[in-house]
């Protein structure tokens, strides 16, 4: 954590997106140990992403179903929000009223949250995240 301005420290927060959560399955990165070297130490995932995790360990196979169960376990590891809904409305509003960061591969979610002035962060040459601004 940084210190603000004040001298006191600020807890960064960052929502996951569903697709976030497979990260470390798909591509062997440990999305937490990221986070923190990127100084982010709150982490929120909405009921929204527990519920398409949900549907996809139901729905799919292989690699994709590994990594939504390793996902939903994950998920244990961060506050949950009991708002269910459209997952990526939920995650900009949520975003917005929390001024929290948003972890998320999505294309369109990323440039949505982009041009309303929400960080960003996603997975860069598939070994590390990043922060947009």
């Amino acid at each position: 954590m940084a210190p603000d301005w004040r001298g006191s420290y600020q807890v960064l927060k960052v929502i996951i997106d569903t697709n976030a959560l497979m990260i470390p399955v798909q591509f062997n990165v440990d999305i937490f140990s990221e986070l923190h070297r990127l100084g982010f130490d709150h982490f929120i995932v909405p009921q929204a992403v527990l519920n398409e995790l949900d549907r996809l360990v139901t729905t799919a196979r292989g690699q994709d179903l590994i990594a939504a169960k390793v996902g939903r376990s994950l998920a244990n590891r961060c506050e949950l929000v009991p708002i269910e809904g459209h997952a990526d409305d939920i995650i900009v509003s949520l975003a917005d009223d929390a001024d929290a960061a948003v972890l998320t591969n999505d294309i369109r979610l990323k440039k949505r949250l982009l041009e309303i002035g929400i960080r960003v962060i996603s997975l860069r040459q598939r070994t590390h995240l990043e922060l947009l601004s």
